[in-house]
């Protein structure tokens, strides 16, 4: 595969769904896309969601039941279960309400689809009736929220996009079904997606990296300091004005609280990379090269592109689950755009 030209891609660069991505003017750098693309104000058209709490975790558990909201826009009653539904899964400390979920969401509802916007455990407005925490591995989270939704509305269909960390959640349980996934998933897509957590982790403390690293960090602990007053007989606060980067937090809160045996096991563990080579489902990845703190290692690239299931898009451009362009089709948003694209002519041919 070429590194030469505007854009990287593999055999998807002749499919119908397909444009190559140009950056904005002015913003043909990584970290520019990033921080302009989180701040970039943006206009929603869509109805009220109907909000509702999916049981992730069972009362008998040690931290108790668990439920994460989902706050879903449907199509009308008559044709809701033949609708392709979106399930969009934000990234580390987002919610069912950062701008991309909300682009996408608006996007696909348009277009015809249900959506679901999930949360994932204690994000968004669900945090009092979560007790336990969320991290990169809750894969499963995703496969209850959908068998609820396949149950409760006998929808047929199920796309699942994710975001950075959501991006690893949707590509590992893709995975993790390998070739027996239910007959409701059909399509996958991850951008920016969070594959191969060693490398990013490091990249993120990297010193052009470290306001990013700040902002994620300072958030994550605002939010374990909300858990420990909320459930004290469960978290303990010693030791967090100690942490001053994200391998501590995940040393000392997600590997003790997520029952990994360190920082390192934890990212090892949960890494989707060890599990897209058993993809079964139609499944698009977008990935910008120069990423700020994402990083993939060659192997994972490899194993992308051995998997004929998978199609794998890298950009020159993009920043971090940016991808800001100027054509008008996009508006300004090639990624919502294109995974759109690919969804609908997968799926509904």
């Amino acid at each position: 595969m070429s590194t030469k030209g505007e854009d990287r891609f593999d055999s998807t660069e002749a499919s119908p769904w397909m444009r190559p991505f140009v950056p904005r003017r002015f913003l043909s750098n990584g970290h520019l896309q990033t921080i302009v693309g989180n701040f970039l104000p943006r206009t929603h058209p869509l109805p009220e969601p109907e909000s509702r709490f999916i049981e992730v975790e069972a009362a008998t558990s040690a931290y108790g039941a668990s439920f994460v909201l989902c706050d879903c826009h449907w199509q009308p009653a008559n044709v809701r279960s033949e609708r392709l539904t979106m399930v969009i899964v934000h990234g580390l400390e987002g919610s069912s309400s950062s701008p991309y979920v909300l682009g996408n969401a608006a996007r696909a509802w348009t277009a015809g689809c249900n959506v679901v916007r999930m949360n994932l455990r204690s994000c968004g407005a669900g945090e009092h009736r979560c007790p336990s925490i969320y991290h990169a591995g809750r894969s499963e989270d995703v496969a209850f929220v959908m068998a609820e939704f396949a149950r409760a509305y006998l929808i047929r269909s199920f796309a699942l996009v994710g975001y950075s960390m959501g991006g690893n959640l949707v590509l590992k349980l893709a995975g993790e079904l390998g070739g027996a996934p239910p007959p409701y998933l059909k399509a996958v897509v991850g951008v920016s997606p969070l594959m191969d957590l060693v490398a990013s982790a490091a990249a993120l403390h990297e010193p052009q990296n470290r306001l990013y690293e700040s902002r994620f960090l300072g958030d994550l602990l605002k939010r374990f300091r909300r858990k420990v007053e909320f459930y004290p007989g469960l978290y303990s606060a010693d030791g967090l004005n100690k942490i001053r980067t994200m391998r501590q937090f995940d040393e000392q809160v997600v590997a003790q609280y997520g029952g990994f045996a360190s920082a390192d096991d934890y990212y090892r563990r949960v890494a989707s990379s060890n599990w897209v080579q058993d993809i079964a489902v139609p499944t698009l990845i977008l990935h910008a090269l120069d990423d700020p703190f994402i990083r993939m290692t060659p192997e994972t690239r490899g194993k992308l592109h051995a998997n004929s299931r998978v199609r794998l898009v890298e950009t020159r451009h993009g920043g971090h689950c940016a991808f800001l362009s100027p054509e008008p089709g996009d508006a300004g948003f090639w990624a919502e755009r294109t995974l759109l694209d690919f969804l609908l002519m997968t799926v509904e041919g």
